[in-house]
């Protein structure tokens, strides 16, 4: 089996094939995010010069960040460093430019989609687009699969010799998995068990569980299949894995919290149609308020 090719030509013109991945990601990333904010209500008319922003910084961002991590070799090949269709983009490294610029400009543009809540709406589009850059981008880049293997399943690729682990397809199946749990998780989130619409309610619990989740995988992804012993690059990314799941952690305790104090004073807005006598739910236990039990599995994220 050869490698799949990494560019063709039409014309005297080469192609990329991790070039046409990455731009049908951005794509459909668009696509399905503007569709969401639609969905619940939020005018649309600011995000496609917003996004153009966030494709810039999120490019820049994991460019970045993969050449510091690999900077010894880029000293030796400086020529390489702008060269992002041989692959080559940190997925940290654009979250940690993209991510405050999407905020600051969403904030200014778009005042009435708070932080939170537009971070839950976008988490599950990220899952997906991963899903789906996987796929169309490392699994289309030069030296884009993992460590060595005998296996059946093993793929050859460009630039690596002998079947190789074929992580992004791994990667891919994970990150759908955890599209799936953010989905199920919004849909009992955003309903009463009566089925009615639930509103008013604390956002960010579909953001932690996210984190948490992509941060192990990305941890256990470079840690038995990408990583070597003593790359710094293989290191800061386990690293992050384990801060963005501990971040997320801390962030599901806190949206607990808010859940507890929400339900505690009646779930204000949560029920517009049904007006309970005055202190009748206050004067409850917490666990009588609403008997659904807890989906997100943190105490009090959603019952």
């Amino acid at each position: 089996m050869k490698p799949i090719p990494v560019a063709f030509h039409i014309g005297p013109l080469e192609v990329h094939t991790y070039g046409i991945g990455l731009a049908l990601t951005f794509w459909f990333a668009y696509v399905y995010f503007e569709r969401r904010l639609k969905q619940r209500g939020f005018r649309v008319d600011w995000l496609p010069s917003v996004f153009i922003w966030i494709i810039i910084t999120a490019v820049v961002g994991a460019r970045a960040l993969h050449v510091l991590s690999n900077l010894s070799f880029y000293r030796a090949n400086p020529g390489d460093i702008f060269a992002i269709w041989h692959g080559g983009l940190s997925s940290f490294g654009g979250l940690l430019l993209a991510v405050p610029t999407a905020l600051v400009l969403t904030h200014r543009r778009c005042p009435e989609l708070g932080m939170l809540r537009g971070l839950d709406i976008v988490a599950p589009v990220l899952m997906a687009a991963w899903a789906m850059g996987r796929l169309l981008g490392p699994q289309l880049m030069v030296a884009g699969g993992g460590h060595p293997t005998t296996q059946w399943f093993g793929m050859y690729y460009a630039g690596q010799a002998g079947r190789r682990l074929p992580v992004p397809i791994f990667q891919a199946m994970e990150d759908f998995f955890v599209y799936v749990v953010l989905i199920l998780l919004e849909r009992r989130i955003e309903r009463w068990p009566d089925g009615r619409a639930r509103s008013g309610y604390p956002p960010g619990a579909v953001l932690g569980v996210g984190m948490v989740l992509w941060g192990i995988e990305r941890f256990l992804d470079e840690h038995l299949w990408l990583g070597e012993d003593g790359h710094l690059g293989s290191l800061l990314v386990q690293v992050a894995g384990i801060a963005l799941a501990v971040g997320g952690v801390v962030l599901l305790v806190i949206v607990a919290r808010r859940w507890r104090a929400w339900r505690g004073a009646g779930a204000p807005g949560g029920h517009p149609d049904v007006a309970p006598p005055d202190g009748a739910e206050a004067a409850q236990p917490v666990s009588a308020v609403d008997p659904a039990g807890d989906p997100a599995g943190v105490g009090g994220v959603d019952d």
